[in-house]
């Protein structure tokens, strides 16, 4: 029934999120062991969800409505959210103006505050494009728009539930690992984007190579994502390899951690370790072209 065999484990990993939560409601509690697994998995929940959004993990229509409802409530958003605010809109602009995910809003910096801000920033301004897309199903397409809707329903009972039954059970293991794996998502679009250049064929993305993308499926290879978004993350690194070459060095990074830690941390006092904007230093070359021109 699966369209990729690939995605054994990605079923393993949403069996094994399912499991973490029983066994922490209902036996254990927080487990000192078991609750950073926990979210880990939650951040890796908010990647399924990007996965299935662009390749469907099933062949039935049903079993994908099915895996749509349980990647809601361990996301937190339904996710039909993607569609207006991620296919429609960033993989079209790429960090451009009009993405309602771009880097650059109210700052060209890179810094500790504007990565920490722009989840939060970026989720406001995608609400504008859910609700539209919401207007334009209920006019356009009643049943996918109620099918969409549901998707509040089944959250708002899930979490509604969960604090009936045990409001510090909730928190620990509803709303805090939802609110994990939607910061998380938002984080790796911001690095993988931010000081690029959205004008350039192959250097619009931060590439991460390294062993994050066993754990998160394949997920650091993004510039080959933009260039075919229907691929499934199974394929990537293998069609990475043949534009790796054409992409810019600074923009293949190994370590995602590394990374954070050079730029963000040790940044602060040693300024070679931060990012240089590949789309300030374009405007600056236009800019003193049109000025050579005029002279």
């Amino acid at each position: 029934m699966l369209r990729f065999k690939a995605d054994y484990k990605t079923i393993f990993y949403m069996v094994l999120t399912t499991v973490l939560f029983a066994v922490q409601w209902i036996v254990t509690g927080v487990n000192p062991l078991l609750y950073p697994v926990y979210l880990f998995l939650s951040v890796a929940v908010s990647v399924i969800t990007h996965n299935h959004n662009h390749v469907q993990i099933w062949k039935s229509k049903l079993m994908n409505t099915l895996t749509d409802y349980w990647l809601t409530v361990f996301y937190g958003f339904p996710i039909f959210a993607w569609i207006p605010t991620h296919n429609k809109n960033h993989h079209k602009l790429n960090n451009r103006l009009g993405d309602y995910t771009i880097t650059y809003r109210f700052s060209e910096k890179n810094n500790l505050a504007t990565l920490l801000t722009y989840p939060t920033i970026s989720g406001f301004y995608q609400q504008k494009a859910i609700r539209n897309f919401l207007k334009d199903l209920y006019h356009n397409n009643k049943k996918r728009f109620y099918l969409c809707v549901s998707q509040y329903l089944i959250l708002a009972v899930w979490i509604a539930a969960a604090l009936f039954i045990d409001e510090k059970k909730a928190l620990l293991f509803v709303i805090i690992p939802q609110q994990v794996s939607l910061f998380s998502v938002l984080i790796f679009n911001y690095v993988q984007h931010v000081h690029a250049n959205e004008e350039s064929e192959y250097n619009h993305s931060r590439n991460f190579t390294g062993f994050l993308n066993f754990l998160l499926f394949n997920n650091g290879y993004h510039t080959i994502h933009h260039e075919t978004a229907g691929l499934h993350w199974s394929k990537t690194p293998e069609e990475h390899k043949k534009i790796e070459h054409l992409i810019d060095d600074s923009l293949l990074e190994r370590s995602f951690w590394w990374f954070i830690v050079r730029n963000y941390f040790l940044g602060l006092f040693i300024g070679k370790f931060k990012t240089d904007s590949m789309r300030l230093k374009r405007i600056e070359n236009k800019r003193l072209e049109i000025q050579t021109a005029a002279e």
